[in-house]
Formats: structure tokens, sequence, C-alpha cells
């Protein structure tokens, strides 16, 4: 399985020439729904989904998401399906389970969104915006760092509540350059503690995982 990174809280999951890309937001550059046969959409929010890069994309694409998302998405070609916690089906020859309900909570003045979370192959977890816990072992967790609704300590607590053996920053895009080394520094920190591969991955940089 390979997973690149791409700008803030996108990644694009390959496994045996199949493509699955999560959450292709507004931040995200470059055509990342090229060659993708599923999307996983975590929530509502435009720096998660783009209806106008879904539009563009191939009729044949397969979509996953919440109820709220799917909502907005009558205009995109491809096939969207509607999923929520205790789900699970394959997309893009991935066995994908479903988690949590609803995004972090974010401003007082703003409501709650549903958001669910994706572990794929029982390896690799994207929780979304939410620090959920599925109740079970997750060896690979894509983990946001940045956000209005996240403080880096909640990471901390978060990596060790969890404990996986890999954990790759998402939703990054926030920080300059002195917080990207700030963030380094704390999963830095925390991978020496768990003695696990925790770090940032550079946009458009990938890892293998066997």
């Amino acid at each position: 399985m390979k997973l690149t990174k791409h700008d803030h809280a996108c990644v694009r999951v390959e496994k045996n020439g199949k493509v699955l890309v999560i959450d292709p937001g507004a931040f995200t550059k470059g055509p990342v729904l090229d060659g993708a046969d599923a999307v996983l959409i975590t929530h509502e929010h435009a720096d998660h989904v783009d209806v106008d890069k879904l539009k563009a994309a191939s009729p044949g694409l397969e979509i996953y998401t919440c109820e709220a998302v799917a909502a907005g998405l009558t205009e995109v070609p491809g096939k969207v399906q509607v999923v929520r916690a205790g789900d699970g089906f394959e997309a893009a020859g991935f066995r994908v389970e479903v988690f949590g309900e609803w995004h972090a909570f974010n401003h007082p003045d703003m409501a709650i969104v549903q958001n669910v979370g994706f572990l794929l192959d029982d390896e690799v977890f994207y929780p979304g915006d939410a620090l959920t816990d599925p109740g079970v072992e997750v060896p690979t967790l894509l983990v946001p760092t940045s956000a209005p609704w996240l403080k880096l300590g909640e990471v901390v607590e978060y990596l060790r509540k969890l404990r996986p053996a890999r954990a790759y920053s998402t939703h990054d895009a926030l920080y300059g350059e002195i917080g990207l080394g700030l963030v380094d520094n704390w999963l830095r920190m925390e991978a020496d503690k768990q003695q696990a591969d925790i770090r940032r991955i550079p946009v458009g940089e990938s890892v293998t995982i066997s």
C-alpha cells in the first residue's frame, strides 16, 4: 500500500493498480483525482471536499461519504454512496470500515457537522476533523495537526491513546514554515518516546506500507 501526501487534508492511497483518494478539498492543488477509482470524503467543509473537482472527474468514480456531503453532490457524475458509523464496504480494492459521526467542536457560532472516519484494510485510519478512537488497533494513523479546533497537545494525547506503529501528519496547510517546524519537533519527540514512525510527509512524497 502506497500513501502519497497531497496539500492539506488530501491523501492518495494505491494498491494493486487501484487508486483511492481521501478528502480532495479546495486547498489541494493539481490533478489529484486523475486515475482515481474511488473517493472517500469525511465531511462537508471546503478544505475536504471540492465539488468542482468531483464534477470534472470520471463519471465512473465511486464516492463514499456522509449524508450531509452527499446532499450537495447531486450534480456530480460519479456514483455517490452514503455511509455512516458501523458500515463496511469495498472501494478500489480496499476494505473500508466507518467510524465516528461528528466533527470536533470548532466555534460557538458554528454548527457541529457530520464527520466520518475511514479505516482501510485494518491498517490505515483517517479520522477527518475529529480525534475519533475507533476502538480497534490502528497500525497507521493519518493524524490532523493543525486546525481551529485543535491544539498540538491534543495531538500528542491522541497519539498516546491510539499508539499507532506509524502516524503521518495531515490537515497541516494552515501552518507556515515556523509552524511546520514546531509540528516536526513535537512529532519527532513523540516518535522517540513511542519508538514509532511518527512524522510529517512533505507534500508530493510517499511512504509504502507492507
